[in-house]
């Protein structure tokens, strides 16, 4: 049954999707701020807060998660915008029931929906609740189901970084005004992790969840280490064909959160890591999970995307850590031999776009330095980290250092930069990552959302001396000024058909290097 062909009738109308493990989520009151949507019964029986829009298993879904202060049943409501009259959700609307869920610890409820059957092109409107306790009325529109799409990438909103949430929020609501104002038809918001501080603390979460614009658009969420350590990643963001086995699901089952999970969006498969779980064999099991989805999914697909929070050729604090040596060493040579097109991560609060890399080294000696085309050869992944979409929080490039880590030194044709990077840069303003996927390319993109003039927590509060490029020598540059942008041709004119780096012949590859 399609969404456009239902009714609310007498009962909820309920509707099963196999999109994946449903998570087992939990939730509690929050306490409101900067504006972050609520909604009480005149009696105050019932709140509720963090309502968020996220991505579904495929293009005709959405999730809607949010908290309760009650666990009565509720539900969501959906209707075609055009078909809402006077603000009343009528005989148009779908009704989907929602998965509710104690949470034992602090007390309050937890609940999420998927929405189906959505049509392409088409604004819908809806709200969460109960009869006689809705929240207020948010909007979404779909686009086509096929063809070129943008989405959007954010590196590290992480509230309370800076330790003012306040001017946390305000940056990353800065952000996504001006990420937004720019690019009002992204099909998606894709999450780079640490969404937060302190995985537990909903005042950061609040301040997070407070811009409307993630009613809006779907978040597809990532997991970062500073969301680890509680329950409140998954209880706030439902993610489809999520997997929480051991392996991806690290942690004590009273506080962890988080799981792999995938979805397709017209042509690009993405899959989504929690990095967070590395050690003791399951960066061999990310690798295993991630052969099955394209084993299973890639042929549909024209692009592979993987995203996850921590940045295997960081430029920055986190160059050397042991675990990112360690990542280093485990995900490249099967990320080529999978045939992935694009890898995005955070964690490091700086920009690197890497060359064109091949089994853990450069696939073509002669890729320059900050390239604006890219020939993407057999087995050939571009990796991107992003800068802080918030302004909460930066680390500056570090230097190549061999004694750390002796297979992450310089770059023979820059060797102020990390050998793997194309290009390495932190100006001390927030940023964004632009990704336009089209028939014959990838184009990315890394633009400004800041300057060094408030919203701007790290430089408002003194944690950074200096701002803007070249160290500060330069003046800032405005608002939507592109720092980075490459064109990612694909190896063939039909891009990426049957997935994997072996699908043409040797003699393609000595073709493509010459």
């Amino acid at each position: 049954m399609k969404f456009e062909n239902r009714s609310q009738g007498a009962g909820l109308v309920r509707r099963r999707v196999a999109v994946g493990a449903t998570a087992a989520v939990m939730g509690l009151t929050a306490a409101l701020g900067g504006g972050l949507a609520t909604a009480a019964h005149a009696d105050g029986a019932a709140t509720l807060t963090g309502i968020i829009l996220g991505v579904g298993a495929g293009e005709s879904q959405r999730a809607v998660s949010w908290y309760s202060s009650t666990g009565t049943a509720q539900v969501v409501q959906v209707v075609p915008t055009s078909k809402l009259k006077h603000g009343q959700f009528d005989k148009h609307a779908a009704t989907f029931p929602a998965t509710i869920t104690a949470n034992v610890v602090n007390g309050g409820y937890n609940a999420h929906v998927t929405i189906d059957g959505l049509k392409k092109k088409t604004a819908y409107s809806y709200r969460v609740g109960f009869e006689g306790n809705w929240s207020p009325t948010y909007s979404f529109k779909t686009q086509d189901f096929k063809g070129d799409f943008d989405f959007l990438f954010f590196g590290d909103p992480q509230i309370g970084a800076s330790g003012d949430v306040a001017k946390d929020g305000a940056g990353w609501a800065d952000t996504l005004n001006v990420a937004l104002a720019a690019n009002p038809k992204a099909a998606l918001l894709v999450s780079g992790g640490d969404q937060v501080e302190s995985a537990n603390t909903e005042t950061q979460w609040d301040a997070f969840l407070a811009p409307d614009k993630l009613r809006q658009y779907p978040w597809a969420a990532t997991i970062g280490n500073h969301d680890v350590g509680g329950k409140a990643y998954e209880q706030h963001f439902w993610t489809p064909n999520t997997d929480r086995s051991a392996p991806y699901y690290n942690g004590d089952a009273a506080t962890r959160s988080g799981g792999d999970y995938w979805y397709e969006y017209n042509d690009v498969l993405f899959i989504d890591l929690n990095s967070n779980a590395y050690a003791n064999g399951a960066d061999a099991a990310h690798i295993g999970y991630v052969t099955d989805v394209i084993k299973k999914h890639g042929g549909d697909a024209k692009y592979t995307v993987l995203a996850y929070h921590h940045s295997i050729y960081s430029p920055a604090s986190h160059a050397n850590d042991g675990d990112n040596q360690l990542r280093r060493k485990d995900f490249p040579t099967a990320f080529s031999k999978l045939g992935v097109d694009l890898v995005l991560q955070g964690h490091d609060h700086s920009y690197t776009r890497s060359y064109e890399i091949k089994n853990g080294q450069k696939a073509n000696p002669k890729e320059q330095p900050g390239a604006a085309q890219v020939a993407q050869g057999p087995g050939g992944v571009i990796y991107v980290t992003a800068n802080s979409a918030s302004g909460s929080k930066y680390y500056d490039i570090t230097a190549p250092d061999t004694t750390k880590d002796p297979d992450y030194g310089p770059d023979p044709l820059n060797p102020q930069s990390h050998w793997a990077n194309s290009v390495e840069n932190q100006e001390h303003v927030r940023t964004y990552v632009k990704v336009q996927v089209r028939r014959d390319k990838l184009v990315v993109e890394n633009l400004r959302s800041g300057t060094c003039a408030a919203p701007n927590a790290a430089i408002e509060l003194g944690q950074e001396s200096w701002c803007g490029p070249d160290s500060g020598a330069s003046a800032a540059q405005p608002v939507g000024s592109t720092v980075d942008k490459v064109v990612i041709r694909p190896y063939d004119d039909n891009g990426h058909q049957g997935r994997s780096a072996e699908a043409k012949p040797a003699a393609d590859e000595s073709a493509w290097l010459q």
